[in-house]
């Protein structure tokens, strides 16, 4: 595991994450990608406990996913199982896990002020806070998606699953969007990435 995670985050965080991860009854696997979430954790019918984080992160989103999971351990171990998932417990584990990490020598000095405000109260993903969420795409791969904030209003774009829709007008924070096949409107975030059609 140890080489395993050294290629996925930053150089100066190996140390402290194998810290935390120091545990016999927790193993973290590297899964491809999944497009519904970044990572998850669970506890096996063995009693053990395992972490599932996607490859295609880039080092600084693959080290919040692995401590954001590193977290629902840590709250399991010391509130127990009945605790809502992303509730206070795990909030305060994350932010308290999270604390050592937030310096220059992780994360560019630039992403700080974006992570210092988001830790202020963590939510279940960091895709819902656009700011950190695009300032953090800024280190992916470049592809050819395209944010949706970008797409023009009445433009079609798709999605990864193929599903199609066209553009409509923002909200206070989302954008509207019809589904062309079945008419339904949805709210999109504005980080999140299509593939334009016109």
């Amino acid at each position: 595991m140890q080489h395993t995670l050294q290629q996925y985050i930053p150089q100066s965080a190996f140390g402290p994450i194998m810290e935390l991860l120091n545990h016999d009854a927790l193993t973290v696997k590297v899964k491809s990608e999944r497009k519904t979430r970044h990572g998850d954790y669970k506890r096996l019918p063995s009693g053990k406990h395992q972490i599932t984080i996607n490859a295609n992160l880039n080092t600084y989103r693959f080290l919040m996913t692995l401590i954001h999971e590193i977290a629902h351990f840590e709250a399991y171990q010391n509130y127990g199982r009945f605790i809502k998932p992303h509730g206070i417990e795990w909030k305060k584990t994350f932010q308290h896990l999270m604390l050592p990490f937030l310096n220059p020598n992780i994360f560019p000095e630039h992403l700080l002020p974006l992570l210092a405000r988001h830790f202020k109260n963590p939510k279940a993903s960091s895709d819902t806070d656009s700011n950190l969420a695009l300032a953090l795409k800024l280190f992916d791969v470049p592809n050819d998606k395209t944010f949706i904030f970008d797409v023009p209003y009445g433009n079609n774009f798709k999605l990864y699953n193929g599903k199609v829709f066209k553009m409509g007008k923002k909200r206070v924070k989302r954008f509207e969007c019809i589904e062309i096949k079945t008419g339904k409107l949805y709210l999109f975030n504005p980080n999140a990435e299509v593939e334009q059609l016109n």
